[in-house]
């Protein structure tokens, strides 16, 4: 049991020091948004989101990464349904991702099905 505690007291400590360095260091955040065709599938838009979601463990350079469907009762989405983020330690890091062959071939995945794409990157502050 004591050890038990002492192995969570350490995975504690370290999520806070890795958590206070990424909140001083500046981040750019990549933001994604998707309007699928019509005539995509269910079962096509899942296999987009899957592959989306399986860069983070492929390239490096991701820091993090998070997305959702929109659910805004403001009606203004034009269409948009998917917000995909993803945040990189620096632009090299951005510049390494963006032609990285994993995200190539999650380019080809998303191509058939996608209408539309809207893409705004930014330093948080």
């Amino acid at each position: 049991m004591r050890n038990f505690i002492l192995i969570i007291a350490v995975f504690a400590i370290s999520a806070t020091i890795i958590s206070a360095n990424y909140k001083d260091q500046k981040m750019l955040r990549h933001v994604v948004l998707f309007k699928f065709k019509e005539s995509a599938t269910p079962e096509q838009i899942k296999k987009v989101e899957d592959a989306f979601k399986a860069l983070p463990s492929k390239i490096k350079e991701v820091k993090a990464f998070e997305w959702g469907t929109n659910n805004s009762p403001e009606g203004l989405n034009e269409g948009l349904t998917h917000c995909f983020f993803v945040t990189f330690a620096s632009e090299k890091d951005r510049e390494a991702y963006l032609p990285h062959p994993e995200h190539k071939a999650f380019v080809e995945v998303l191509k058939p099905y996608l209408e539309k794409a809207v893409v705004v990157d930014y330093w948080a502050k």
